[in-house]
């Protein structure tokens, strides 16, 4: 009896490690992650507008920290950067211990992810001019591919993975980036680590201010050299083969452009032309070419033909996730591009599944957000520059000032969802009268009206006319 027991053991154990085996890569394949996101401790009795409080200069551009040790940005476990590279400047190589997504709220460039293992598919070839001997000889250049960005765009970068970003148009590119430091691929502690692959930054912290605002705790972490400076030059020497004077010039121990550097004649690589590429991405993705090496890192969210809400009067809506952009199931993040009219509003909703970090790109407009206690936790102006956390769950409500209001935002989960309050998919819409009747002791006309009032209008309410007739009675 002993004996036939102990095979049919070895059997169902290795039967459920097959079906837990099965779990996991449904869970894989449906973008769940294989433990849940580290729990972070969000102790939020009020939020606020938050802005840089650290300017890095450097020889072409300027880079801009959000105080990671605000306790709004822990609770959504992120750290927040703004670059301003000016025509012609270069980011150097760097990569992170999160993943990221950066939006382009200005200018145009190209940018060049180095994903290791893949191939160098881009070639360029040149005509030798050393002497009349070599003039029929070509000197070969390869490298991984670049892509092209505009404004509007959201590029996405997983954790580890090395970039540069250059210029190459006529005025400034402002880019925001949002590093998810809670995700799944930091197994390090929640402190954003930058590592580079170029530059010295202990000259441009030595160039930094900090905003008086409040202070920066994090600033003798935060200056850092490339990660050269750290090994013998010559075992650099002998890692690439190179003389000892090229190891140390890999050091940029006596560089003070900073991590961002100006290219003098521009920079020339092999790229296509930027409508070849715009031509490329108008097609419909089928899955099939997401491989690992040429998965698509970038997508257009500011576009308005590609509003997922549209109003005539209200505004517009675009969502980003990993259904439209499949890279997004791996960094597990997730981005909205909104567009609000003068004194529209966004219907009053709650983040899901998500924390949301909001940065206004254009315009002004007033916030309201509603914690679990009923209280409302801020209600305030939010302008353009700035970022304000809406931790899960908690309600939300914008309004455009007289400019209108425009922003990004940017939310720790790749397929985010909300749940209106108001408007024809909302929560009072799904109710039956007699509960909203005995919910807020009110007529059935009044239930009604909530109800069917916004009945035509989705997430983008357009100004009222009662609320118009109240602003009015307000300001006289």
């Amino acid at each position: 009896m002993a004996t036939s027991f102990f095979p049919l053991l070895v059997i169902c154990f290795l039967l459920f490690h097959g079906s837990l085996g099965q779990m996991e890569q449904r869970r894989e394949r449906e973008g769940q992650p294989r433990r849940l996101r580290e729990q972070s401790e969000c102790r939020i009795q009020s939020l606020s507008a938050l802005e840089p409080n650290r300017r890095d200069e450097a020889e072409a551009g300027v880079t801009e920290h959000w105080d990671e040790d605000n306790e709004q940005l822990q609770c959504a476990g992120v750290a927040a950067t703004r670059y301003t590279i000016e025509p012609k400047g270069l980011l150097l190589p760097i990569f992170s211990n999160a993943p990221q997504l950066s939006y382009i709220v200005q200018g145009r460039g190209i940018t060049g992810p180095i994903i290791p293992g893949c191939p160098e598919t881009y070639q360029q070839f040149e005509q030798s001019r050393q002497s009349e001997q070599e003039r029929g000889q070509r000197y070969n250049d390869q490298h991984q591919r670049i892509q092209h960005f505009r404004e509007g765009d959201i590029l996405a970068f997983p954790a580890g993975v090395s970039h540069w970003c250059y210029n190459d148009g006529e005025e400034p590119v402002v880019v925001v980036v949002v590093h998810d430091t809670s995700s799944q691929a930091n197994q390090l502690d929640k402190n954003l680590r930058r590592f580079h692959l170029a530059g010295n930054e202990r000259y441009q912290s030595e160039q930094s201010q900090q905003y008086k605002r409040e202070p920066f705790r994090r600033q003798e972490s935060s200056r850092s050299d490339n990660i050269f400076n750290g090994l013998d030059v010559q075992t650099i020497s002998e890692a690439f083969d190179v003389p000892i004077d090229t190891a140390r010039k890999l050091q940029n121990r006596d560089d003070k452009r900073g991590n961002i550097v100006r290219v003098e004649n521009g920079l020339r690589v092999a790229r296509p032309p930027r409508s070849e590429e715009e031509e490329e991405r108008t097609g419909n993705p089928n899955g099939l070419e997401e491989t690992f090496c040429n998965r698509r890192l970038r997508e257009n969210i500011a576009d308005p033909t590609r509003a997922d809400v549209y109003s005539s009067q209200g505004g517009r809506l675009a969502t980003l996730n990993s259904h439209k952009l499949p890279i997004l199931r791996n960094l597990q993040m997730s981005a909205e591009r909104g567009v609000l009219y003068r004194n529209a509003l966004v219907a009053p909703h709650w983040n899901m599944n998500a924390h949301s970090v909001v940065y206004v790109t254009r315009g002004n407009g007033r916030v309201q957000v509603v914690g679990n206690q009923g209280n409302a936790v801020y209600d305030g102006e939010l302008r353009q520059g700035q970022l304000l956390i809406i931790p899960q769950m908690f309600a939300v409500v914008k309004q455009a000032g007289n400019d209108g209001l425009e922003w990004i935002a940017f939310k720790t989960n790749d397929n985010a969802m909300t749940n209106p309050i108001v408007g024809k998919t909302s929560a009072l819409r799904g109710m039956p009268e007699e509960v909203i009747m005995n919910s807020y002791r009110i007529s059935r006309e009044d239930a009604r009206r909530l109800k069917y009032n916004r009945d035509q209008e989705m997430q983008i309410l357009s100004p009222s006319r009662s609320g118009s007739q109240s602003r009015g009675r307000a300001s006289a």
